[in-house]
């Protein structure tokens, strides 16, 4: 089993002064629970209505379209609301073909989100970027925040690549293959440093 959250960031803080000045700033990273593989759909939908969104409008926008399905967010329920109820919460055309065609792909069998779990992370980015609209953010944020991975390092994302240059010094924010490189000396906890990254900025994260 992976070393709890709490645990790997100490023993970074234990090796690099940058992330012990992060560890005492913002305290140990920590997480809400895993979501149950009943929870994991909701969780993927939430993450396309989020993209490219600031926090606040994209919770509002999220709130609208989950209060359409009742009870539990599945599926099946969500291919019986109608595409233009979706949009009307706010949801742009893209999005709303894309969690419909999510929708499409679980309840056919071709993403089967209840064995996902048992995939080793490259498995699980070429298993979900399958469904329209999923590209590898997404895929990472599923499997930083729902799956609970250690060792994610999402160098296409700007808080990341902000938040690593504020907090290590660096004059302008590294390109993805630098930040890349940059993450090596953090294997195989890059989870964390990227927690760490986007708290340096404030950033709001799918958690």
């Amino acid at each position: 089993m992976p070393r709890p959250h709490r645990e790997i960031s100490l023993a970074l803080a234990e090796r690099d002064p940058v992330m012990a000045r992060l560890v005492q700033r913002h305290g140990p990273m920590h997480l809400p629970p895993p979501p149950r593989a009943s929870q994991r759909f909701e969780q993927l939908a939430r993450s396309i209505a989020f993209q490219q969104l600031a926090g606040r409008a994209a919770s509002t926008i999220w709130g609208r379209a989950r209060a359409l399905v009742p009870g539990q967010f599945t599926a099946a329920a969500v291919l019986a609301v109608p595409d233009g109820d979706l949009a009307a919460a706010g949801l742009s055309r893209a999005k709303v073909a894309s969690i419909r065609d999510l929708a499409e792909h679980v309840v056919d069998g071709r993403v089967a989100l209840e064995r996902i779990g048992r995939l080793p992370d490259d498995e699980v980015v070429a298993h979900l970027t399958r469904v329209r609209g999923i590209g590898p953010w997404t895929a990472q944020m599923f499997l930083l925040f729902t799956l609970h991975r250690v060792d994610v390092w999402p160098t296409g994302d700007l808080g990341v690549r902000v938040g690593f240059a504020r907090a290590w010094g660096l004059a302008e924010p590294p390109a993805p293959a630098e930040l890349e490189a940059l993450g090596e000396p953090y294997r195989p906890w890059r989870s964390v440093v990227a927690w760490y990254c986007w708290r340096a900025v404030d950033t709001t994260t799918p958690e």
